[in-house]
């Protein structure tokens, strides 16, 4: 699946207003359900998050309910829905 990064949108912002589900439910980065892996790119968080451990960050992990993409992305969110099929 595929989606636009959204202005000043968190990639969770962005791929839901493109019809793409992916789970969530805090939305502010603490609950860890958003919780996946970035496995090509670049994201930034505005704060320093406290849902992810040093080491999770190292190994790729993001949280896409507040990260936000710097480049082009691949993720990898098993559990993602496209709405629009």
């Amino acid at each position: 699946m595929r989606f636009q990064q959204g202005e000043n949108q968190s990639l969770l912002q962005s791929a839901l207003a493109q019809s793409i589900r992916l789970p969530h439910s805090c939305c502010n980065g603490t609950c860890r359900t958003c919780m996946c892996k970035l496995d090509a790119g670049a994201i930034a968080y505005q704060i320093e998050w406290p849902g992810l451990t040093r080491e999770e960050k190292e190994e790729g992990w993001i949280l896409p309910c507040v990260a936000q993409a710097e480049s082009d992305l691949v993720i990898d969110v098993p559990d993602a829905i496209d709405l629009k099929k």
